[in-house]
């Protein structure tokens, strides 16, 4: 069973930086996309950024210059590297892995996000 392993949220002040990551475990052949996303509480989850598995990167205009994806597809995992936070960015963080073994897509569990100000 595919299993998505996140970690590196936390409380952090305005303009400090996390890094979360995101491991794919299981019986893994091959992952199209990998995406992060985050849910605010009473608003939609949105985009915040994917990769795909040829390294093309698609970004949320909100954070744009401040958050960079990337991968390591040896070890199907999945970082987001999030530079001057803004309170704006709290929220819960959940790691996406699209393509998995071809047609299948799965969720982490989430990981929280708290920017003070």
């Amino acid at each position: 069973q595919v299993q998505l392993v996140e970690s590196g949220g936390g409380l952090v002040q305005a303009g400090g930086s996390l890094r979360l990551t995101c491991a794919a475990t299981g019986k893994i052949f091959s992952i199209n996309a990998m995406g992060w996303y985050r849910q605010a509480p009473g608003k939609q989850r949105e985009l915040v950024a994917s990769i795909s598995s040829g390294d093309r990167t698609n970004y949320a205009d909100s954070v744009k210059d401040r958050f960079t994806i990337s991968r390591a597809n040896a070890k199907n995992t999945v970082y987001l590297q999030m530079n001057s936070l803004k309170p704006e960015d709290t929220a819960v963080y959940y790691c996406n892995a699209d393509g998995v073994n071809y047609y299948s897509n799965y969720w982490g569990q989430g990981t929280q996000v708290t920017v003070s100000s």
